[in-house]
């Protein structure tokens, strides 16, 4: 849509209505797979722990995983803010990082964090996958866009 007042340049504009249900769209894109994240990470966290009862253990690091991903998730959802996206990009973005890394590289167990190396994929883990991909990206849409929109809103 475009408007102008007399002796200025035409400005474009978007339907307000519309902005509104794409930035809803992209908070519940991002939301949903981060929720997907945490519950997956819980689901598996006992098993994992068992594995490994020493140190912290992997099933521990799975627990702290999910609680993260669940706030963040209802961070991007309330607020939608830059700084909300840029904590999704972060922790779907590591996540992915490490269930990638985890499965092709056998990196040794680091002080009290094991290793985790397990070179399979499974259907829980692969949703996982698929869902952090898909936060971050959306994330990262999400950052961009509220950073054009603040830069544009300015004199």
């Amino acid at each position: 849509m475009r408007t102008s007042r007399p002796g200025t340049e035409p400005v474009v504009t978007r339907p307000i209505a519309a902005t509104r249900v794409a930035d809803a769209a992209l908070r519940l894109v991002v939301a949903a797979g981060l929720a997907v994240d945490a519950v997956v990470h819980l689901r598996l966290a006992p098993g994992y722990q068992l594995a490994d009862p020493t140190g912290i253990g992997q099933g521990n690091l799975f627990r702290v995983e999910a609680v993260v991903a669940a706030l963040v998730a209802l961070l991007v959802l309330v607020t939608g803010s830059r700084l909300a996206y840029a904590l999704a990009m972060g922790v779907a973005a590591s996540a992915l990082a490490a269930v990638v890394v985890t499965r092709y590289v056998e990196v040794p167990a680091l002080g009290p964090i094991p290793s985790m190396y397990e070179p399979v994929w499974f259907g829980q883990k692969t949703a996982s996958a698929v869902a952090e991909g898909i936060a971050a990206v959306a994330a990262l849409v999400g950052l961009l866009l509220s950073s054009r929109s603040r830069s544009g809103s300015r004199p």
